[in-house]
């Protein structure tokens, strides 16, 4: 098990400035988007910062939802600055492309496609020392202040991929509820989703012990190892407040309980699937946010379209648990029973129906778009989503059932209307 050092509780921001002194930090990189550099959350952070006399420089071109060359920008502006230490204040785009400004600063000799994901990339072990990296989550989703995995857009092929390793992980990740007030409603919701399909992913993963072959040096093992008693732990509790709260955090902002709670589950849901894994849902995602047309979301201060990530996620999550549930059906009930379905008469065969229901009037009850269809996606476009997930075996290996190409094909039509 690898998981961040976590520091959590109402107004913990201010002492970030106490934490860079005490790692000795000459030169910080403070990394955040154009939006957030005008909220309370980055706020925070520099009044902490100048309290305690901290030389830093600040990089906010972050794009939501990064492509390799917006990684590229922030590497060459981590590696001109020669820094000694990194702070992220953001969501999962933020935090993830300072982990990987990190990595390529400190590995300045590597090429950018070495430590990508294979097939894409070459999906080399990191053996280089990084520097301390502070993760400041502002978004109550993808528990990226947890994980070794930094995610981006592949644009000359239209997918996303990443970068996963443990040795990209940041050092503390300091959650504080405070930052989640400044998060409008879809933001709330889309980065629930993450949450909630964190959760149910890790929890129906393959077992690690059905994985293989072992990696041959432990230096191999995957971050992604599939579901595993710990981690187990860690998904259901998450998927308890996800089942609790989410709906409150989107329909009252000054809701301070359920968006603290959020907040949290994202950081569980993050410790379990950063070492179990997640599979169909985020594998098919990829290409789903990565061919997007035109589509722009509201609440998103953006000059580009794009689907946000929880978002991509969770619309097909309906057919996946429906296809991946005649292995092992009794978790995918479970899960159904802890969104609040009725199963004291359920038949165990009819688990991925039940949870596929539970997921549709869940998505229905919170406004989200019907289906692929409502973002700009038709059966023509099948093929290439198809196309965009095979690449993407880090995480469809990891699913419960094996699927062919013709599944997905089936997933992606399944997934175009919900309702």
């Amino acid at each position: 098990m690898a998981i961040s050092n976590i520091r959590y509780g109402e107004g913990v921001t201010k002492e970030i400035g106490m934490d860079l002194q005490n790692l000795g930090a000459r030169r910080v990189c403070l990394m955040t988007d154009k939006n957030l550099s005008q909220l309370p959350p980055v706020k925070a952070v520099l009044n902490s910062l100048a309290k305690c006399g901290i030389n830093f420089q600040m990089y906010d071109s972050v794009r939501v939802e990064p492509t390799d060359q917006s990684f590229l920008d922030a590497i060459t502006f981590a590696q001109k600055g020669e820094f000694d230490a990194y702070v992220a204040v953001g969501g999962g785009s933020v935090i993830d492309t300072c982990k990987a400004a990190n990595l390529y600063a400190s590995s300045p000799t590597s090429a950018f496609l070495d430590y990508v994901n294979s097939p894409i990339g070459k999906g080399k072990p990191v053996s280089v020392p990084l520097k301390p990296l502070i993760a400041v989550p502002t978004t109550a989703g993808t528990g990226s202040e947890t994980t070794g995995v930094a995610i981006f857009d592949f644009k000359e092929l239209k997918v996303k991929t990443g970068i996963a390793s443990r040795a990209i992980k940041p050092t503390l990740g300091i959650i504080d509820p405070l930052h989640t007030l400044s998060m409008p409603e879809r933001i709330v919701a889309n980065s629930g989703f993450d949450v909630l399909c964190h959760a149910l992913e890790s929890y129906t993963a393959l077992p690690y012990n059905m994985r293989s072959p072992c990696p041959s040096n432990p230096i191999s093992r995957p971050a992604y190892q599939g579901s595993n008693p710990i981690s187990d732990v860690w998904a259901l509790h998450a998927l308890r407040i996800v089942a609790k709260y989410l709906k409150r955090a989107i329909r009252n902002p000054e809701d301070r309980e359920a968006r603290a709670n959020m907040h949290l589950a994202s950081a569980f849901a993050g410790i379990g699937f950063g070492n179990a894994g997640v599979h169909l849902c985020h594998g098919m995602s990829y290409p789903i946010s990565g061919l997007v047309k035109t589509y722009k979301p509201k609440d998103y201060n953006v000059d580009h379209s794009l689907v946000p990530h929880g978002l991509s996620v969770v619309l097909t999550s309906p057919a996946v648990f429906a296809f991946t549930a005649q292995i092992n059906p009794e978790r995918h009930l479970e899960a159904a029973e802890i969104l609040g379905a009725d199963i004291r008469t359920a038949r165990i065969k009819d688990a991925g129906f039940i949870l596929a229901d539970t997921l549709r009037k869940f998505l229905f009850d919170l406004n989200v778009d019907d289906g692929l269809a409502a973002i700009g996606y038709s059966k023509a476009d099948i093929p290439a989503l198809v196309k965009g997930t095979l690449p993407q075996e880090r995480v469809t290996k990891l699913s419960p059932r094996p699927q062919t190409e013709e599944d997905l094909s089936a997933l992606f039509e399944a997934s175009m209307k919900l309702y």
